[in-house]
């Protein structure tokens, strides 16, 4: 069909329709590439698909058409005809403006050809017939096992002595810390020393190899992570001399992206050694933020005698069994599935500069086009990745251009090899290759948008543009709060909580499984357990453990927004088995931020693809402990005796999860833009609950038809009985049959298993028994307090802690611009702190190590993440340098806590017992796998307390 489109005439709607339509077109036509290839290459296309869907070369193209390959389904949807017509319309009007498009172009050609194959009534799905010899996919796709359980050793675990590890760049350091974390000892080895150097300072079991051989000598398992196969070949054949050094029954991890047939080639040369050296194809996915958290994705293939002996190393580095990928077909395999993968990223970035640079081309804000194409169809995870730094010109290398310079090279090899053609992939790599021509190999990858002689960047708003106004149509006054709250409605009368309590001991509610995205939601629970792993059957153990709900701890405020979903999605996949296999039913709270900040609405919808559509979200950001009040819809915070509306606090001001709405209303539509519109809403009201009691409550719940979408329901709450009563309306309702999903913050947790507050408690009251720590006449050691948050609060109870304190206190103080300038700047600081605090808790005196108060962020939310990171690893490499058992920890800020529980002292499940001060958790891991078992936890949330609570505590647990 001819295309005459003037693009002069259109307006910004339809220009903005051209971009989607272009990315929308390449991701179904390289989703068709990728799945042809995986066939072509012997693998089992289903366990590709459900591996890169989670993964970075995932995009919603991929997850919906997939399916529909695998199945061949070519019912049309979106018939391959119309995808003719929509790729030719871009490609008109990019001509019209002459402007080149050489991956839609090619994709173009080839949606073309399979109309003229005869598909082109059929869905544009059907294009993955082009790619297939004999037009099927359903006959090649015989289900592997990919299930991390099946990596679950079925004897004994083989111990492992020493791990060699060979490669510690910015993957390989975060990958080997994580092993030494696991107990392992590592001997790393790189070619530039300062790597080694950092590598050693972050962790005793870490220790310097001088030599490839050296890493290797005596290791039971050897890790590469070096940067290609020639590197590989040469550290254990050439000048590196490691398979020499090897032990007899050693297992080498090749975990670089390497192509399958060098990897083959390997495995066979170790074999002829003939000394039973076994090795395993790991390639990773993740990048360095997963990498650092030990919680990589690792695709894994080999032979199982030899997964066996390496699986609890691997398990170190991925955190969960579910991060573990097995691909049948022994070594090669896994690296195949990542080739795949790393086709679907190569081209989903480049697709992503040709489409911003498009957008810039037709005079468009770059911002809201990146923006709406990341909520709907056009979504790619590399886009939403890599458009940010498109948008800011910032080429930081996180990854660089070099990389798909390689990796995209592996898969044009490779397909030659098999016969395969592969053209989407071909213009891409042409793309990276100009590239590194114009000197841009070392700098990000999403710097290929430079190719284009627009600027992304120049034609960004400030701040994206939102389809919902983002400040409030009339400003909020604050509320004096003596006078308001006396003016509300007279509480109800009846105490329901103990009512709650019951119900839910007698098995009429489903188990409450409360995933908290920093650790401070558990602190209006007691006696209740806490999860910091979450694999099936870990899960599974607690749901036949316990009958009432337990905490199950995400850190996903601390993630990117595409990073928190897709742990959400895998948390809630594997709740789902867990319970059906324990015979529970479960829902699920999303516990959040008092003061509304986290990740909305990703976590909610990652929720929904596990689980199904709800009736409604529960929003409810009560907490009475922090002076967090709900009022006629509008959330405020107690700042004295003012009630400031939420968005007027520093809180608001957050650079990750910064709003500008303090009416929950219009805060969930300038979150979550065109999911919701204004008949979306119930309130339930104070009068609802303070006069109706939990049967009126119902009868608002119940209000609102079934049918009519999902509704968003408002909790106004300013007392904790407000919270029993709507709980109890609301257990009412669910007998009716709605369901529901929770976004609140602690206050509902507690309310809804009946759990009835306690006083804090002391020192004396949680010191584990001398069964878990030993006896000992040592006299008592130091109190060891981390503060990594920077909100206002925080700096004033620091302050406080500090003058009232005085020199019983000692204080290192962490400079933040030290820890991000450079690798050896923060292994210089970390080391020299962790040597005073060791110091200090091993002769009894209280320390606390702060980081400098003056905030340090960058103008997008990613960069503050990533310093946010940078800062917890410090604190978290410090606390696991202390060798002395601290007499009790007290870890300040959400990310702190969160990263000293699960990585400095390794705990897996630990009991909340209370609070040290109210809105204060107190947490006590006894099992023995922890390091300090014992030890008194205290998770002091950033904006929780007076200015006196952390000295308070410090003071009465002094000794």
């Amino acid at each position: 069909m001819a295309h005459n489109v003037e693009v002069v005439g259109l307006g910004t709607d339809a220009k903005i329709k051209l971009v989607h339509r272009h990315l929308i077109g390449v991701h179904t036509a390289a989703a068709a590439e990728a799945i042809g290839l995986a066939t072509k290459a012997g693998l089992a296309p289903r366990d590709v698909f459900d591996i890169i869907k989670n993964a970075a070369g995932s995009s919603w193209s991929f997850k919906d058409r997939v399916p529909q390959m695998l199945n061949e389904d070519w019912a049309p949807r979106s018939s391959l005809d119309a995808a003719v017509d929509n790729m030719g319309t871009v490609i008109a009007a990019a001509r019209g403006i002459q402007f080149p498009l050489p991956v839609a172009s090619v994709v173009e050609q080839l949606y073309i050809a399979g109309a003229a194959q005869g598909y082109g009534s059929e869905d544009d799905a059907a294009l993955v017939k082009l790619f297939l010899q004999d037009g099927h996919v359903t006959s090649k796709i015989e289900q592997t096992a990919h299930d991390g359980a099946q990596l679950t050793p079925v004897t004994t675990p083989v111990e492992i002595a020493k791990v060699g590890f060979i490669g510690l760049g910015a993957m390989g350091q975060g990958m080997a810390a994580s092993l030494a974390r696991g107990g392992f000892d590592v001997h790393g080895y790189d070619v530039w020393k300062p790597s080694i150097d950092k590598f050693v300072s972050t962790n005793a079991k870490a220790t310097a190899a001088e030599s490839p051989a050296m890493a290797a000598k005596d290791a039971d398992i050897l890790l590469l992570m070096v940067q290609n196969a020639a590197q590989a070949e040469d550290v254990l054949f050439g000048s590196g001399k490691a398979a020499a050094a090897l032990p007899d029954g050693a297992v080498v991890i090749l975990a670089s992206t390497v192509p399958p047939s060098f990897a083959r080639k390997l495995k066979g040369m170790l074999g002829d050694l003939g000394r039973n050296i076994g090795m395993l194809d790991c390639p990773v996915s993740g990048g360095v933020v997963r990498a650092a958290n030990g919680t990589l994705m690792i695709i894994c293939s080999g032979d199982e005698p030899m997964v066996e002996k390496a699986h609890s190393a691997i398990l170190s580095m991925t955190g969960t069994p579910t991060n573990l990928c097995r691909v049948k077909g022994g070594v090669g395999a896994a690296s195949s599935v990542k080739m795949i993968n790393q086709l679907l990223a190569g081209v989903h970035i480049a697709a992503a500069a040709e489409a911003m640079a498009l957008a810039a081309r037709l005079g468009l804000d770059t911002r809201e086009v990146f923006d709406l194409a990341c909520k709907g169809p056009a979504w790619s995870w590399m886009l939403e990745n890599r458009g940010p730094q498109m948008l800011e010109a910032d080429w930081t290398p996180h990854s660089a251009l070099a990389i798909f310079v390689k990796d995209l090279g592996i898969v044009l090899d490779e397909a030659k090899n098999l016969g395969y053609f592969a053209p989407i992939s071909s213009a891409s790599h042409n793309l990276y290759l100009a590239g590194a021509s114009k000197g841009w190999a070392k700098e990000s990858d999403a710097g290929v948008v430079r190719l284009w002689d627009v600027s992304v960047s120049a034609n960004a708003s400030p701040k994206a543009s939102k389809p919902q106004k983002e400040t409030e149509t009339v400003p909020i006054k604050p509320l004096p709060a003596k006078k308001t709250l006396a003016a509300l409605p007279e509480e109800y009368s009846t105490d329901v909580l103990d009512d709650n309590r019951r119900y839910v001991d007698s098995g009429g509610a489903p188990v409450l499984v409360v995933l908290d995205d920093d650790p401070t939601g558990t602190q209006t629970c007691h006696d209740i357990d806490v999860l910091t792993v979450w694999d099936i059957e870990t899960t599974r153990a607690q749901f036949e453990r316990e009958s009432r709900g337990f905490f199950i701890l995400t850190n996903s405020r601390a993630l990117p927004s595409t990073e928190a979903k897709a742990l959400i999605l895998e948390i809630c996949q594997n709740i789902k088995e867990a319970a059906k296999q324990a015979g529970k039913t479960f829902e699920i709270v999303l516990r959040g931020d008092s003061t509304l900040r986290g990740h909305l609405p990703e976590e909610p919808l990652a929720a929904e693809e596990a689980l199904g559509k709800f009736d409604g979200w529960i929003l409810a950001p009560f907490f009475m402990q922090g002076g967090r009040y709900t009022i006629d819809d509008v959330h405020y915070v107690q700042e004295g005796e003012t009630l400031v509306p939420a968005s007027q606090t520093p809180f608001a001001q957050d650079a990750t999860f910064g709003y500008k709405n303090s009416n929950l209303r219009e805060y969930i539509l300038e979150k979550c833009g065109s999911r919701f519109d204004s008949s979306s809403f119930l309130s339930v009201t104070l009068e609802d609950i303070r006069t109706g009691g939990p049967d009126g409550v119902k009868a608002k719940l119940l209000s609102r038809p079934i049918g009519q979408g999902t509704a968003v329901v408002i909790v106004n709450a300013v007392a904790e009985s407000d919270m029993h009563v709507f709980v109890a309306g609301l257990l009412k309702a669910q007998e009716a049959g709605r369901r529901y999903l929770y976004r609140t913050a602690a206050a509902f947790v507690s309310s809804r298993l009946g759990i009835r507050g306690i006083a804090p408690l002391s020192i004396d009251a949680v010191s584990p028994p001398a069964s878990v720590t030993g006896s000992s006449s040592a006299p008592p050691a130091g109190g060891l307090i981390l503060a990594g948050s920077y909100v206002p609060k925080t700096t004033a109870q620091l302050k406080r802690l500090r003058e009232q304190r005085g020199s019983k206190l000692a204080v290192v103080e962490l400079d933040v611009s030290d820890l991000i300038k450079s690798e050896e700047s923060a292994s210089q600081t970390i080391a020299a702190a962790t040597a005073t605090a060791n110091a200090e808790v091993a002769s009894g005196h209280d320390i606390l190590v702060m980081t400098s108060r003056t905030l340090v962020k960058t103008s997008d939310a990613l960069g503050s993440l990533q310093i946010g990171s940078k800062v917890a690893i410090a604190l978290v490499q410090i606390l696991q340098g202390i060798e002395t058992r601290p007499r009790y920890i007290i870890a300040k800020g959400g990310i702190t806590s969160s990263d000293a529980a699960s990585k400095g002292l390794n705990m897996r499940r630990a009991r909340i017992l209370g609070q040290a001060a109210p809105g204060v958790p107190l947490w006590r891991c006894d099992e023995a796998t922890s390091r300090h078992a014992g030890v008194p936890y205290v998770v002091f949330p950033g904006n929780v307390g007076t200015d006196d609570t952390l000295a308070d505590i410090v003071e009465a647990w002094d000794v």
